[in-house]
């Protein structure tokens, strides 16, 4: 069920999986912008009381439509009932431990769920897309920093599932030119917003760092699990490209902005999102540290299948396409999220 009625004179943004970490810091940014949107989630990973989080920070509303998008008769009602003009997809499962457990619900959700949403927006009328792809896609890199053209080599289900979506994305554009279509590899997205409203969820089955981080540094009874000490890094612990969220976000409205004022699209845009700073595991501990006053400890594991050992992007692509950049450093997303972890009791009880 909606939040409010359709307005036929508007047209909207549809962010799919929008009251999830990326996207609601990117409807933070879209209602800033005074665009209209449309949030359709599943709350399989997202928390509805984000949607009043959103307004309080903005000040203003979205509509909101709780259904899973392999639903076909689901989005048609949505479409049906609103002029939308283009999507921002974000919905998809993202664990790459759960996807080598569960890989058969990774494909039904990220790549059957892409294939019915596309199809929807043909049927109705709608051809501009930008898909939320990730650096999973490029596996252990041949070479870094890492350029869009770097070769394709996922190593688990989550990432060949985005790889998967990425070449049926492309096949569209081959048969229907006329489509506006990107393609965001984004590496590792931390951070909150400033407010402190809305952020990563923590909980006892996230693998990402930083809600790890945070919830060790809360708690201050368990150490962070640090998986590998033998990779080819300075301190052994691995390399990632730590992006805060709202660079991120910035990321998707330049990209919005640049399919919906160009004439037309000869290609398919795809690239990048990341600072283009190698940060390691050891290094981001010792930021975390510094940035909140709160030293936490820490404990070396074996790697897990799957995990690749350096990833960071050449950053350059986006800023010549989107004139876009990331602008936020690692101790800003550091107190950004500690912000939200002091905060995130009391919104999700």
């Amino acid at each position: 069920m909606a939040t409010s009625h359709s307005n036929p004179l508007k047209k909207y943004v549809l962010v799919t999986g929008g009251l999830g970490y990326l996207g609601s810091h990117t409807v933070v940014q879209l209602l800033n912008s005074k665009y209209s949107v449309i949030i359709v989630d599943n709350l399989s990973n997202s928390d509805p009381s984000v949607l009043n989080r959103i307004e309080k920070i903005t000040g203003m509303t979205s509509v909101f439509f709780r259904g899973d998008i392999r639903n076909s008769d689901f989005l048609d009602q949505i479409f049906n009932q609103y002029t939308i003009t283009s999507v921002i997809h974000f919905a998809g499962l993202k664990d790459i431990s759960e996807s080598l457990k569960k890989p058969a619900e990774y494909y039904s959700n990220n790549v059957s769920g892409s294939i019915t949403l596309l199809e929807t927006m043909k049927k109705n009328g709608v051809h501009t897309i930008i898909f939320s792809s990730s650096a999973n896609v490029y596996g252990n890199p041949i070479s870094t920093p890492i350029a869009e053209d770097h070769p394709i080599n996922p190593t688990n289900p989550y990432g060949r599932s985005k790889y998967m979506v990425e070449e049926i994305l492309n096949d569209l554009k081959a048969a229907e030119p006329h489509w506006k279509i990107a393609i965001l590899r984004y590496f590792n997205p931390v951070g909150a917003h400033k407010s402190g409203l809305i952020g990563e969820c923590s909980g006892p089955n996230k693998t990402n760092i930083m809600p790890i981080l945070c919830d060790a540094a809360y708690t201050k009874s368990v150490t962070v699990p640090i998986y590998g000490s033998d990779y080819p890094t300075e301190d052994g612990s691995p390399i990632r490209d730590f992006i805060h969220v709202d660079d991120l976000a910035s990321g998707h409205m330049s990209c919005l902005e640049f399919l919906l004022n160009s004439k037309k699209s000869e290609e398919i845009v795809t690239v990048n999102l990341g600072t283009g700073k190698p940060t390691t595991i050891l290094q981001l501990l010792r930021a975390f540290s510094e940035a909140t006053g709160v030293v936490v400890s820490h404990e070396f594991k074996s790697r897990r299948k799957g995990d690749i050992s350096v990833s960071y992007t050449n950053p350059d692509k986006a800023y010549q396409i989107l004139s876009w950049r990331a602008n936020k450093g690692i101790h800003e997303m550091c107190e950004d999220a500690w912000r939200w972890k002091t905060y995130e009791s009391q919104f999700t009880k």
